[in-house]
């Protein structure tokens, strides 16, 4: 099937800034807040081609989100796969954009037609609802940072990468492998860099999910009732952040399996859960045909922030985090 159209930056002048000059002041300022260095290794990291980055609207997560970005390693980048969770739609399995290009205020960014049907031809791909992928932020929201990192990398236009859109739907633990393995060659690949897509905690009534942890215990992990006096020991922001944090070392650990059982566990509301556990397998992948490559094949976290710090039942808030893996 050829790709064709162009998808439009729904999100733009709302979610985000859409005037170029704007936006670049912006995503600029927030590149520059960055250090310059991570644990004394100058950024961007060198072979870090895997990023895991939040999306929600930058005034929120543009900070979290730059800590990704400076850290991600375009330098030999043919392709880039963005890969996030569908918010508009229920989707078990995985979609694939039937578009040709997305529009970013920076401009357009051209999808590798070759990949998207080389995915499409194994059979395990669904398509994307042309509507649904309007609608949907999640890869959206990564464009505009791509395309700076990205001109800030290549000389030329004619050099930039194409981009590979999937929405990694509701599966399971065995499911998110198998997909993994479908795209384990292309991570293997040095001109593939892959772009994860996820906000962490949702914490609120309007996110259906009020846990506690008293004392930072998981194993007493509580729902909080609207009406409940206010928690003090801890306070609930940091029974978010112990929840947080223990699935970000479930991430960093590179076992996919532990993932699965820390947010089976905690129900912790990290909406690229699937994403996530996709690459993760895919990592794994890689790590077993290449034992006693220290530092590689998993995810070290750079930076974690959240949207507020909720201390009352009636609060909400989101969590972000940024991270990187080197292959």
């Amino acid at each position: 099937m050829k790709l064709k159209g162009t998808r439009e930056a729904s999100h733009a002048d709302s979610w985000y800034e859409g005037h170029p000059e704007t936006l670049s002041s912006q995503l600029d300022s927030f590149l520059n807040d960055v250090p310059s260095s991570i644990d004394g290794t100058d950024l961007p990291i060198p072979g870090a081609k895997v990023v895991i980055a939040p999306h929600a609207g930058y005034s929120y997560s543009g900070p979290c989100a730059a800590w990704a970005y400076k850290a991600l390693d375009l330098s030999r980048a043919k392709r880039v796969f963005v890969l996030g969770p569908s918010h508009t739609y229920y989707l078990h399995g995985c979609a694939l954009t039937k578009f040709a290009k997305y529009e970013t205020p920076f401009g357009d960014l051209a999808v590798d037609d070759d990949v998207v049907q080389q995915l499409r031809d194994t059979g395990k791909f669904q398509d994307i609802p042309t509507r649904a992928d309007v609608d949907e932020h999640s890869l959206e929201m990564h464009l505009p940072y791509l395309h700076k990192r990205i001109a800030q990398t290549f000389a030329s236009e004619s050099e930039y990468p194409t981009i590979v859109p999937v929405l990694i739907g509701d599966n399971s633990g065995p499911e998110e492998k198998e997909f993994g393995a479908v795209l384990a060659p292309y991570l293997r690949d040095a001109a593939n860099v892959f772009v994860v897509s996820s906000d962490f905690c949702h914490w609120g009534s309007r996110f259906s999910y009020t846990a506690y942890a008293p004392g930072c215990d998981v194993a007493r992990l509580q729902t909080l009732a609207r009406r409940a006096p206010r928690p003090t020991s801890p306070p609930i922001h940091e029974s978010i952040e112990h929840v947080d944090r223990l699935a970000m070392d479930a991430v960093a650990s590179g076992d996919h399996d532990r993932f699965v059982d820390n947010l089976r566990l905690t129900k912790n509301t990290v909406c690229g859960r699937h994403p996530i556990g996709v690459v993760m397998a895919a990592l794994e992948e890689l790590a077993r045909d290449a034992p006693g490559e220290e530092g590689k094949y998993r995810f070290k976290f750079v930076q974690y922030q959240r949207s507020s710090l909720v201390e009352d039942v009636s609060d909400s808030s989101v969590s972000y985090a940024s991270a990187y893996a080197i292959v």
